[in-house]
């Protein structure tokens, strides 16, 4: 099949309705289809195209999942690495992620070369891709913001920026060393979600923005397009993940502003046999079936916060009472802290996530009180997704926040629909938040702890 001949192909399928476009695919010979699916300057999206404006220097191509942004990402720079002696940077959100999306994926940088070039090098060991006119391109991470400190690149490919451990850092060492040739620039390919980094990026002068929808790769089966709008459409998820819209914080976030704010109650004080003096609210007044403390450890004594949250359950509504996170220390410190927590609020037993530490976790909260019942809980499941009940309760009554916990409640802000964390430090306390309110969710007897007078 000649280039004229699929071009012209190209041109009857963009006069095609959409149930037409998919019959006439479904029918074509496969190696009609082959050279059709190679060819991929003549059939692409527009938004798969680059900007044709002159002065940029950032591409910004946000869409849904399957829109095709890693082909685009992958035929853009084999075109440029063909065009001269050029230095690339790849940068994924993992080394890992980038080897497997970025370069040996279906739609990654070996399948778009493979049908037009020869001699193309893959050296996975050390995460570089030569070209036989010697342009190179090699892998770096999100997570690893000082792997881009120094090197200098003519073009960079950015894939899922929204997916980024160290998001500022990564892209402000990536920009600095993005000086070689004639004219820099950068591509980056991401699902949108709401954070600072992204922001940023589309206010600056020199960045153009393109993007489309999932529905919009006519490569995708349409039975997975319908079965997604079906099950999707129209949600907060939907317009996001498939439509590739950028929520604003309340609309991106699993707890916005505004829903920890209609979920707040008053301050539900420590009761008199629990050393407290000031009464509660006349509203607030009753018992508490169960109370008990969320713990998220810190792994060393440095960086991250030990996450300790007290809360409890009354008439089938669970309340956060008390954020008690102390900074990193020495695990006798956390431990001592979570001590006195549950003593305070009368806490049935403490739940400790368990994956780092084990045992040892256990065996330092009793050492700081004996008396502690400990429940050591094992993550199987991201931070996002163990919190997506929570937020549930929230949102339709069933949670309350008793008073106001500003770093708690940032934490949470920046715990994003669809996963992903968008904060400045771990989400330690949002992360123990969770642990306390599962427990509570789960839990269907006990014996009352504090009665409120």
């Amino acid at each position: 099949m000649s280039m004229g001949i699929e071009r012209s192909m190209v041109e009857r399928l963009a006069h095609m309705t959409e149930a037409k476009r998919w019959e006439f695919i479904a029918a074509m010979l496969p190696e009609d289809a082959l050279r059709l699916d190679a060819d991929f300057e003549a059939w692409h999206a527009d938004g798969q195209a680059p900007p044709s404006a002159d002065g940029w220097r950032v591409w910004l191509m946000m869409a849904g999942r399957g829109y095709g942004k890693t082909r685009a990402g992958a035929e853009w720079i084999h075109r440029l690495a063909m065009s001269g002696r050029r230095r690339i940077a790849l940068v994924g959100a993992s080394i890992d992620e980038a080897r497997a999306v970025m370069v040996e994926g279906k739609s990654g940088l070996l399948t778009a070369a493979a049908r037009r070039c020869r001699g193309l090098r893959w050296e996975p060991s050390l995460g570089r891709l030569k070209w036989p006119n010697g342009s190179v391109a090699t892998l770096f991470s999100g997570e690893n913001p000082d792997g881009l400190r120094g090197p200098e690149h003519d073009f960079a490919w950015c894939d899922e920026l929204a997916k980024w451990a160290k998001p500022e850092a990564a892209w402000d060492n990536l920009q600095m060393g993005l000086r070689h040739g004639p004219r820099p620039r950068a591509l980056v390919t991401t699902t949108p979600r709401p954070m600072r980094l992204l922001d940023r990026i589309r206010a600056e002068p020199w960045t153009v923005e393109t993007g489309g929808r999932t529905g919009d790769n006519l490569s995708l089966p349409k039975a997975f397009i319908e079965v997604m709008i079906a099950t999707y459409g129209g949600s907060r998820l939907g317009r996001q993940e498939l439509n590739g819209e950028l929520m604003t914080e309340a609309e991106g976030s699993l707890f916005p502003r505004a829903m920890v704010e209609a979920a707040r109650v008053p301050p539900l004080t420590l009761p008199p046999l629990c050393g407290g003096s000031l009464p509660l609210p006349q509203g607030e007044r009753g018992t508490f079936d169960r109370i008990v403390v969320g713990v998220d450890p810190a792994v060393g004594t440095e960086g991250d916060a030990c996450g300790i949250v007290v809360a409890g359950r009354r008439e089938g509504k669970l309340y956060v009472l008390a954020d008690a996170s102390v900074s990193a220390g020495r695990p006798e410190r956390w431990a001592r802290a979570v001590a006195v927590a549950s003593a305070e609020w009368g806490a049935s037993h403490v739940v400790a996530e368990a994956n780092q530490g084990g045992a040892l976790v256990e065996s330092v909260l009793t050492a700081a009180d004996s008396r502690l019942k400990v429940k050591l809980v094992h993550a199987t499941r991201g931070k996002v997704a163990r919190a997506e009940p929570v937020a549930i309760r929230f949102e339709t009554g069933r949670a309350f926040f008793a008073g106001v916990f500003p770093e708690l409640e940032a934490e949470l802000a920046g715990l994003m629909i669809g996963g992903g964390y968008d904060g400045k430090r771990s989400p330690d306390r949002a992360d123990a938040m969770v642990w306390a309110m599962t427990e509570l969710s789960e839990t269907r007897s006990g014996v009352p702890r504090v009665r409120m007078l």
